[in-house]
């Protein structure tokens, strides 16, 4: 059999059924003699203790598909995409090198962009730098260190939206240790480090938008609340006290939660339209089976590498 991917990466937006259509993916390639293993590309799925705020694949799905970087983190410890790169490479190179065959699945989309490549990531800052500019986010808004990074770094404050405040704060601190913030064409021209086929699941805005809704109801009655109160009095890291419903739901703003979410989806959206080499795929209700046919279809027409039953 010709070879040619070794890595399926699975992109799309919060809702749109990625692990179901993974794990459905899974079913056929051990029908050809892969041993496919999934890798989060998730920024919250990491840490443990919120699988129900994260949406992180159930014990169910779990026993179905292995999947590795889910709950290995203390919900206090922050996380860069630059440390979390170096779990991914070393779960994917470990795979690959064993014949298996990684299914990287996310949301992320730097956390994705990190997983598959090599790239020019910028090292973490001292904490005393970033807790201080997090407090004069809170006191004077994004708005306010947008402009101050437009006088610092006019070309990189273009490439940021005013209201991205995560981004704001992180050029700003870069810049305040010396380090030039990477710029956002490198970051999509980085070459995938092992030969991927690049899969991007997109959805009708209605239909998704109702599936985010739906999904956010269930958190709720699944005890998303109660992680939330267990993980705040443990205490936790700014990273997981920004996650989609972390705040809201202490507030009982579930509407809130909702259309936080669907604003989120249409980020992750952005995203996929600036990946290099990706197949969209449209997903509809009930679909998943089909959807990962289609991908298992895609992978055998250039076959991963050959399965354990072909290498003797």
């Amino acid at each position: 059999m010709a070879t040619k991917y070794r890595v399926i990466a699975i992109f799309g937006p919060t809702a749109v059924g990625k692990t179901a259509v993974a794990v459905k993916l899974a079913e056929l390639l051990r029908k050809h003699g892969y041993d496919p293993v999934a890798v989060s590309a998730d920024a919250l799925q990491l840490y443990r203790g919120l699988e129900v705020l994260t949406g992180a694949p159930s014990a169910q799905e779990r026993a179905a598909l292995e999947h590795r970087l889910v709950g290995v983190a203390d919900p206090a410890d922050n996380y860069s995409a630059g440390r979390y790169a170096t779990l991914a490479h070393a779960e994917i190179d470990r795979a690959v090198a064993a014949g298996r065959v990684p299914i990287v699945v996310g949301g992320t989309g730097l956390y994705l962009r990190a997983a598959l490549s090599d790239l020019d990531l910028r090292p973490p800052t001292p904490p005393a730098v970033r807790e201080r500019l997090v407090a004069e986010l809170k006191e004077r808004g994004p708005l306010e260190l947008h402009r101050r990074l437009s006088r610092l770094a006019p070309q990189v404050a273009a490439r940021i939206a005013p209201t991205d405040s995560q981004r704001v704060v992180r050029a700003l601190e870069l810049l305040e240790v010396g380090e030039q913030p990477p710029g956002e064409g490198r970051l999509w021209a980085a070459p995938p480090r092992h030969p991927t086929l690049l899969i991007g699941l997109t959805m009708a805005r209605p239909l998704l938008y109702r599936r985010i809704d739906r999904r956010v109801e269930e958190m709720v009655r699944n005890g998303a609340l109660d992680e939330v109160k267990r993980a705040r009095e443990a205490g936790v890291s700014p990273t997981v006290e920004k996650a989609l419903g972390f705040r809201e739901l202490l507030a009982g703003d579930v509407e809130g939660m909702k259309r936080r979410t669907r604003q989120y989806a249409k980020r992750q959206l952005t995203w996929l339209r600036k990946l290099q080499g990706v197949v969209v795929i449209e997903v509809g209700e009930g679909e998943e089976g089909a959807v990962a046919a289609r991908i298992a279809e895609l992978f055998l027409a250039g076959a991963g590498h050959a399965p354990a039953a072909e290498r003797g």
